[in-house]
Order: structure tokens, then sequence, then C-alpha cells
């Protein structure tokens, strides 16, 4: 049989389309075709076959070759169109192609051990021609294809082409679309649009992985009938059913599918669910209890008795083996019919009118017949004895301990060098340095000396440290009344205790956000900074550690093209510190507008009343807002220090 032969054109060429004679690549040869071909595909490197449809008025074949090893890990794969120009007629040539390409593409599936086969299916009857071949062989190459793809989610260049995903995600987190437009809107001209995108996306793989899982997960099944109560209203049954309701009720109770069969269109729908509802049977599904002076009904009553599992086959039934530690009637054949110990508890009793366990069991057994296996096959051939297999599947492995860290130990020599900053003493090693230890031993002796006792052998703190409670004057006056404060005075102690209360305050601040010691005005935004404020904040926050990964990542590239993008990135760095002192600032100006404000009040209070209010001025001025932006400051300035210092070295060098 001749090969088919196809007149394309081919990146604006023309030329001949056809198979060589041993059928293991798809060649094009550019007219007259007498020369050797320029394109060459092998079979076994085509991915898929793309056809236009019979109405469209272009005949365009598109042919998927796999990438190149050398092409390195996720490259996209290569594509190649070829338009069928043939003035008699260009789509018969461009099936022929297509037809004989899917069956041999497909014959070449279906022996190789690595593809998955579908399963097969027989063809009844004699209809099966030519044409019904070639579309068989077409699906099965489609099936084998698409079985190998994996979920979008786990390819990151997937993700990150997603648009539409993308946008989902920003939808969702104001956060996100907030950061992504103040750094788009600072984005340099020189970086074009879907270079910032691949760029901003790709350090955010996990949120848009965890966004596709989200959107792809789907509700499973559950026990429907438990959740249909129907209802008496003005003498009138009353039942609410949806058709996914009824669809899942017929999937998980084959015996009310067989009923229905049965009887319906007998009955009307309605009149067939309103009578199911109201006999025994529908209790017997439900576990619950049933008695002779319930409901009779001809036609549900027959089937109290009848097998509910028609048609439905337990994994654990048709395995050859079924584990001991999991085989119920093993452990009582071991007993030898030796029974003794309290009675069982009367729900775990057999009664034929409340089958409860037994409903239930065979009901959950179902529901998880159609969910995907996480388990090992009890009879799978892997080597493992059964009840090892079993045993290690149900341990509880959240109860171990945490298994003991293997570390490679690394020796670094003369490690003095890589702390040469620290040679320099401090300002207060200084002091000591020159202090005579001799002497600072007499001080201390005789100030121990002058300690009052307690009565009991020990040494009164109190009175050494010099509190007074009754004196309420230290600290309190100005000029010359003011005295030195000591150890033990009022204001020190004060002073010690709000220095410890701030640092509680900041940690917790730090670590939950708010913290309850304040009002509940100042408990609405942390460390008592305005609530709008404080949001602006936290877009600041994340748009300037947007931009130190954004510099981060250009700056250990190492790569010269992108010393301008460099540059941009560290003055957009310089840009967020000033946006933070503008804040700072700003956040000031509002604290000072608050407290003028509540002196104006307390001095109308005054005038009003002659008393005196006792008023602490607020916080969340700007020491708050630096003290909240400490650490992102602290990354601005370094990574600022290591830009100059890199910038000057390259000049120097030069």
């Amino acid at each position: 049989m001749a090969l088919p032969r196809g007149r394309t054109t081919y990146k604006k060429k023309d030329g001949i389309l056809t198979l060589t004679d041993d059928q293991n690549a798809l060649i094009w040869t550019p007219m007259p075709a007498t020369g050797p071909p320029t394109v060459s595909l092998a079979l076994e490197n085509i991915m898929n076959l793309q056809q236009t449809p019979d109405g469209a008025p272009k005949v365009i074949l598109r042919v998927i070759e796999k990438p190149k090893p050398t092409a390195g890990e996720g490259a996209a794969p290569s594509q190649f169109l070829f338009q069928f120009t043939s003035p008699s007629d260009a789509r018969a040539e461009a099936v022929a192609i297509r037809d004989l390409l899917s069956q041999l593409l497909a014959a070449a599936r279906e022996n190789d051990p690595s593809v998955p086969k579908p399963a097969a299916a027989g063809l009844n009857g004699a209809g099966a021609n030519a044409n019904g071949a070639r579309a068989s062989a077409a699906m099965s190459f489609a099936s084998t294809v698409n079985a190998k793809a994996p979920p979008k989610w786990f390819d990151d260049s997937t993700l990150k082409a997603d648009a539409e995903l993308q946008q989902s995600l920003m939808k969702k987190s104001r956060e996100l679309a907030q950061t992504y437009s103040d750094t788009l809107a600072l984005k340099p001209a020189s970086i074009s649009q879907a270079a910032f995108n691949a760029q901003f996306w790709s350090t955010r793989i996990g949120l848009l992985r965890a966004h596709a899982i989200e959107l792809n997960q789907k509700k499973g099944a559950y026990n429907v009938l438990s959740t249909i109560k129907p209802r008496t209203e003005d003498g009138q049954f009353k039942l609410s059913i949806t058709s996914e309701q009824i669809s899942m009720i017929l999937q998980q109770h084959p015996l009310v599918r067989r009923i229905y069969n049965e009887n319906v269109p007998k009955l009307s729908e309605s009149e067939f669910w309103s009578r199911f509802f109201l006999s025994k049977l529908s209790k017997a599904l439900r576990g619950e209890r049933f008695t002779e002076n319930d409901n009779a009904d001809v036609i549900f009553d027959r089937y109290l008795n009848a097998d509910n599992s028609f048609g439905f086959a337990s994994k654990i039934g048709v395995a050859q083996k079924v584990p001991h530690i999991i085989d119920l009637e093993a452990n009582e054949e071991n007993q030898g019919g030796f029974k003794s110990g309290n009675r069982k508890d009367v729900e775990m009793r057999p009664r034929a009118n409340i089958p409860i366990i037994k409903t239930l069991n065979s009901l959950s057994e179902k529901i998880m017949a159609n969910v995907a296996p996480t388990d090992l096959d009890p009879s799978g051939p892997d080597g493992l004895v059964d009840d090892t297999r079993v045993l290690d599947e149900l341990t509880l492995r959240d109860l171990r301990g945490d298994a003991e860290a293997s570390r490679i130990m690394l020796n670094v020599k003369e490690q003095s060098k890589f702390f040469s900053s620290q040679n320099g003493q401090s300002e207060e090693a200084k002091i000591y340095e020159k202090q005579v230890p001799s002497e600072v031993l007499f001080e201390v002796q005789a100030d121990l000396e002058t300690l009052d006792d307690d009565g009991s052998g020990g040494i009164d703190l109190r009175k050494g440290v010099g509190v007074d409670d009754d004196s309420d004057s230290e600290g309190d006056g100005d000029g010359e009344s003011r005295k030195e404060p000591h150890v033990g005075s009022r204001g020190a102690r004060k002073q010690a205790q709000n220095q410890i209360l701030d640092g509680m305050r900041k940690k917790r601040s730090e670590t939950h956000g708010v913290f309850t010691l304040g009002t509940a005005e100042q408990d609405a935004s942390p460390m008592s900074i305005p609530p709008d404020i404080a949001q602006r904040c936290v877009l600041t926050n994340a748009t300037s550690s947007e931009f130190l990964r954004q510099f981060w990542s250009a700056f250990t590239s190492g790569d010269p093209a992108r010393t301008q993008e460099l540059a941009y990135y560290a003055e957009s760095l310089r840009r967020s510190a000033e946006r933070i002192d503008a804040l700072a600032a700003e956040a000031e100006r509002v604290r000072q507008q608050v407290i003028e404000r509540r002196k104006r009040e307390i001095k109308e209070h005054y005038e009003r009343t002659r008393k005196k209010l006792r008023w602490q001025p607020p916080k969340g001025g700007k020491d708050s807002v630096l003290a909240l932006f400490e650490a992102t400051l602290t990354g601005l300035n370094s990574a600022l220090d290591m830009y100059v210092s890199a910038l000057g070295e390259a000049r120097k060098n030069g």
C-alpha cells in the first residue's frame, strides 16, 4: 500500500509531507521534493497530534514533539504546523496522514511496557469497520497520552503561566493584589510585563499550588439518607430532595435502585420517594429501629430482608488472604468457641429490627470503595509479610519521638578570620579594663558591710537598695526639688516596670499582631498605631519585602546583564526606607493631634469641675512605627550597604 502524501506549507515554504518507507519518521521535503528532507520527526518523539475542525477554512496539522534531552529540565515541547494546500482535496490528504500516524503511535505505545494500558473493551456485533478501527486507535493514543500527563499543580512552569489562576488568587487575597499592583507600578520600563510576572510568581509557587489544589477539591460522598428529614405540616407530608441526592441514594443503595427500576414509571417519582421515606425499609437503611406498628407498604416491605450489596465488590473480600491483624473471624476461631466476660453492649447485640452496626459498616464500605486508596494492597507482591505490611500502615507515627538528626560536622580552621569585626573592644570593656580588681573588691565588701540585717542572719534587700514605700516625692519634682535617682527609688522601680511591660507588649505585638494591655481603641492595631496607618504599614512592609526578595535574587545571580535591574532595585530599597519614614512622620502627626485634643478636653474639664484628670499620653507615633519596621529597616540598610560596597569594589577593579 502506498504511503499517504500531502502538499503542505511549512514556515511559508511549499513542500511534501509524508512518512519514511519504514514508517518510523514523519518527514517534510521542500519542493520540488527531490532533495533530502529538512524536517524529520521520529514517531517515538511525537507527543500529540492536533487538526483543525472540519468546518475550518484552513486545514492545518499540528505535530507536538517531546523536548530534546539536551534542552534541560522544564523545556517546552516543540510544535510543527503543516498547512495542507492541495487544490483538489486538502482535507482528505490531512485525514489520511493523521489516521496513519494515529495507528502507528497507538501501536508503538501498546508495545511500550512503561505506558499504562487502558482497559480492553470488546466490540459487540460485526459493525467494526475500518473507520471504527481508526477511531479506536486514535482514542487509545489519546488516552495513553492523557494518562501520562500529571495534574497542572505539579508543574511549576504551568502554574507561572496560568494567568487565570493568578487572577483568582489575587481576588481572594487583597494583600497579595495590593503588593502586585504596587510592585507593578514601580516596574522599570526595561523589564517586560511577561518577565515581571514570571519573576513575581516564581517566589509564590507554593501559594499558586495551594490555590489550584483548593479549586480542584470536590465534596466527597456522604451518608445522604441521614441528611433527608421528611416532615409533616398542617397534616400534609413535606419532603425536600434534590436530583443530586436521588442520584447518590441510587448509587449507595443498590436495593433502592432495584426497587426504583421495577416500580417506576408504574409509580410517579414523587409518590415513589414519598412512600419510600415513610416505609420500614427507609428506617432499616438508616440503621434506625422499626416496629410492627410502623406504616406498612406492600412494595417496600417485601425487601426488608433483601441484599443491599448487589453489584458491589469489596477490596478486602476479594483479596486472596486477609491479614490476621484485621481478620476478626480468625480471632474468633483462635478462641476455640470459648466465650466469657461481660455481656456485650445492647447496641452490639445482633437484632433483626435494629441493624445499625451492620448498616453503617456496609454503607461506609461502599463510600470508601470509590475513594482513591492510600494504603497498600494486602496481597501486593512487595516481598513483605502481610502482618508486617498492615502493622506498618496502622502505626501511629505521630506518637513517635523526633528522629535523631544526622548532621555532618564542619570543622573550620582559623575561625578568627571570619570575626575580624569583633576584635575591637566595646566601651564598657575598656572601662572595666582600667579598673583595679583589688579596689573593686574593697568597695564591694564595704557596701556589703553597710547592708542591714533582716534578723535571721540574712540581708534586708529592701533597705539595702533604699526602697521607701511611704515616699512619693522622688522624681516627681522639677528643678532643685528633683533628687538624684537611686536603685530603690519609686521612679527607678517605675521605670524598670515600664521597661519590662514595654518589652512584653513589643514581643506580643510581633507574635500576635495585637496586645490586650491597653484600651479597646489601642488594641485595634499593633503597638497602638491608628488602624488606617497600620493597614498601610502592612502593605508597605509587603512591598518592601518584595523588593528585598527581587534585589537579592538579582544580586546573588552574578549575571552582568542584570546590572541595570540591580540598580533599579537598590533605588527601590531607598524609596522603601523613605516610605517607612513618611509613615512614621504621619503617625507622629496623628499622635500629636490626639494629644492636643485630649489636653483641651482635660483643660475644659478642669475649668468646669476644678478637678485634675490623670492621663498618660498615647503611643502609636513615630517610635512605634519605627519599632514595628525595625527588622525591615535592618534588612533594607544591610542590602543597601552590601550593594554600595560591591559597587565600590567593581568601580575600583574596573
